[in-house]
């Protein structure tokens, strides 16, 4: 197997603490998407989406999008940890909750950080109204998240599952990329994010 990636981005990011959550190991190749790397017509017939991460197995099948990838390892590397739930009531929790996190956290800062910076301008048409209203999305949901984890220790279920990667990701992203004063003035957020950042496969 052979991972395309560059690893400084978000769903990047997820599927690398993902991997190492599960002790797995794969071949890398490094792509810069600032400078185009993902635009060439090579790396699109690899990408249905053109985006990394991209998935390459031995036979030549890829698989794009972060979280189909970490299924597909969570299926090939045994472990124990159920990131996608352990039961059939987790599943549908993590199921739910990733959709929400996903949509209305961490989809909703790419457009907002996105169209504000227009940091791809020389491949999107960038609306600085959109990422203004996207930014304030984020910003409403935030105390959504904050009151999910006033009453859990995890976002999905009563362990930790792959939410809590794409959760740990958002709000970073929030924070550095958005400049939310996130941690400052949402502490169940604050506590839960502290709590995860000490784990092995979320240092660097």
């Amino acid at each position: 197997m052979k991972l395309y990636e560059t690893a400084m981005t978000p769903s990047c990011k997820r599927v690398n603490i993902f991997l190492k959550e599960i002790g797995g190991e794969v071949d890398r190749m490094a792509l810069n998407v600032r400078e185009g790397d993902n635009l060439s017509d090579v790396f699109k017939s690899k990408s249905v989406n053109g985006k990394v991460p991209v998935l390459e197995l031995k036979d030549g099948t890829t698989i794009c999008e972060s979280v189909a990838i970490c299924r597909y390892f969570d299926e090939v590397f045994v472990n124990d940890l159920a990131l996608f739930g352990a039961n059939p009531l987790e599943r549908a929790q993590v199921e739910m909750w990733h959709r929400v996190v996903e949509f209305q956290g961490l989809y909703t800062a790419f457009q907002a950080f996105r169209n504000i910076t227009a940091i791809y301008q020389d491949r999107e048409n960038c609306v600085a109204a959109w990422g203004d209203e996207s930014k304030s999305r984020v910003s409403e949901f935030l105390p959504v998240l904050d009151k999910r984890l006033a009453e859990s220790d995890y976002i999905a279920a009563d362990s930790f599952t792959i939410v809590d990667i794409t959760g740990y990701i958002f709000i970073g992203f929030a924070v550095n990329g958005l400049q939310i004063e996130v941690l400052e003035h949402y502490p169940n957020i604050a506590r839960w994010f502290e709590k995860v950042s000490q784990r092995p496969a979320f240092q660097s």
